[in-house]
C-alpha cells in the first residue's frame, strides 16, 4: 500500500481528495498544511493554525504545519515533502479541480522531489464534487467568504442539498461557481467518513478583513460520533 500525505486546507475539496484517495488504497499517513510565517494561520484559507491541529486530531492523522511567506512557499514546501519522504511516503493527494496552473504546479513539484501526483478530484464537474462530498457524509461549514459575492449571513452555514440548490441558483444570477474556485467561499469539514471524532465550533465570531467575512473561531471541541 502507496503511503501519501494529503495536501491540506481544512476544506471540502482536500477532504474529499483524500477519502477518494483511501478507497483506492492509498495510505493517508500524515497531512501536509502551508502556514503563515508567524504559524498563526492556514497559508490558503486563513484558517486558524489551531483549529486545523484539532481537526487532525479528530481524523487521528498526524498534521505537519510549514510556515512559510508566498515568495517562500515553493522552497519550504518541497523541504517538508523531502522529509516525508523519509518518513516512507511515497506520494501526494490534491484537491485541485480545474485551475490549470495548479494543475501544473502541482505536477512539477512533485516530479521535481520524486513523488507521485494524485489528483482524485481534477476535470470533474464542481456539481459532482459537492453533491459526491454531501452524500459521502461528510459536513462542513462556511468560514469565509468574498464579500462582493457572499455576505455575512453565509458565515457557519452548513454545506447540505439545501445549500446545493441556493448556489447553484446564485450560479445562474451572479456566476458564483458550486465549489467557490473563484474564492467565493471557504469551507472547514468538521465531520466526515475520515473522522474519528466530530468537530464541535462552540465560540466564533464574524470580523471582516481584506474584502472578506471570516469566521473566526476561537473554541471548539472533539465529541464522538
Amino acid at each position: 500500500m502507496s503511503q501519501v500525505f494529503v495536501s491540506w486546507s481544512g476544506g471540502k475539496e482536500c477532504s474529499l481528495a483524500g477519502y477518494r484517495a483511501r478507497k483506492d488504497g492509498l495510505e493517508i499517513c500524515y497531512l501536509a498544511n502551508m502556514v503563515t510565517e508567524d504559524g498563526a494561520r492556514s497559508r490558503t484559507h486563513g484558517l486558524s493554525a489551531e483549529i486545523l491541529r484539532l481537526q487532525s486530531q479528530a481524523m487521528g492523522i498526524p498534521l505537519v504545519q510549514r510556515q512559510a511567506t508566498w515568495q517562500s512557499y515553493e522552497a519550504e514546501f518541497k523541504k517538508m515533502v523531502n522529509e516525508l519522504k523519509k518518513e516512507g511516503v511515497e506520494g501526494g493527494v490534491f484537491g485541485d479541480i480545474d485551475l490549470d496552473e495548479h494543475r501544473e504546479w502541482v505536477e512539477r513539484v512533485c516530479r521535481e522531489v520524486g513523488i507521485t501526483a494524485h489528483q482524485p478530484v481534477w476535470g470533474e464537474s464542481q456539481d459532482d464534487i459537492l453533491k459526491d462530498f454531501i452524500n459521502s457524509g461528510f459536513k462542513a461549514i462556511i468560514v469565509a467568504t468574498r464579500a462582493d459575492f457572499l455576505g455575512e449571513e453565509w458565515l457557519g452555514r452548513s454545506l447540505d442539498m439545501d445549500f446545493f440548490n441556493e448556489i447553484k441558483e446564485l450560479g445562474r444570477t451572479r456566476g458564483i461557481t458550486p465549489c467557490g474556485e473563484a474564492g467565493e467561499y471557504h469551507t472547514l469539514v468538521i465531520d466526515g467518513p475520515l473522522f474519528q471524532k466530530r468537530m464541535e465550533i462552540t465560540e466564533a465570531r464574524k470580523i471582516f478583513r481584506d474584502k472578506h467575512w471570516f469566521l473566526e473561531i476561537s473554541s471548539a471541541e472533539l465529541r464522538a460520533k
